[in-house]
């Protein structure tokens, strides 16, 4: 399982918003992807990819942009990832929407692949972008001292 380029711009574009909405505002797209160092041009595919477009709301005009459907700590990094990336599957035969497996009844290693599924999704499932948002704050105040 390797995450793509697609997947981890994801996450760090939704944090951006996360980070930088406020309570009816918006995030203008071009100034998240200037944060983030990726091109507009890919932001912009990345948020209109089906999934990542039902995390997000959008808005037109001046005051426009994106911002989260639902609160940081609501939203898991396993959904983001999910929703970028579709199936985080370690092998085909589990993924979900495939072809069912001849061997599968009696295949000796797929319990293996299957507690390897489980991990990864347990794993992502239970960080939330407020928990990543928290990370990032203690990081940012751990430079302030007084001389």
């Amino acid at each position: 399982m390797m995450v793509s380029t697609r997947g981890r711009y994801a996450l760090r574009l939704l944090l951006d918003i996360a980070e930088y909405q406020d309570a009816d505002g918006f995030v203008p797209l071009k100034d998240a992807a200037e944060r983030q160092e990726i091109s507009k041009k890919y932001a912009e595919q990345i948020v209109n990819i089906p999934g990542v477009s039902l995390i997000l709301e959008s808005k037109g005009g001046k005051n426009g942009g994106y911002r989260l459907s639902k609160s940081p700590s609501e939203c898991t990094v396993g959904e983001i990832i999910h929703a970028a990336e579709g199936s985080l599957s370690p092998v085909s035969c589990i993924a979900d929407g495939s072809v069912a497996c001849d061997r599968r009844a009696t295949c000796a290693v797929m319990s293996v692949w299957q507690g390897l599924d489980d991990v990864i999704n347990e794993y992502l499932d239970g960080i939330t972008l407020q928990d990543l948002l928290d990370k990032k704050a203690s990081f940012d105040g751990g430079n302030d001292y007084v001389i």
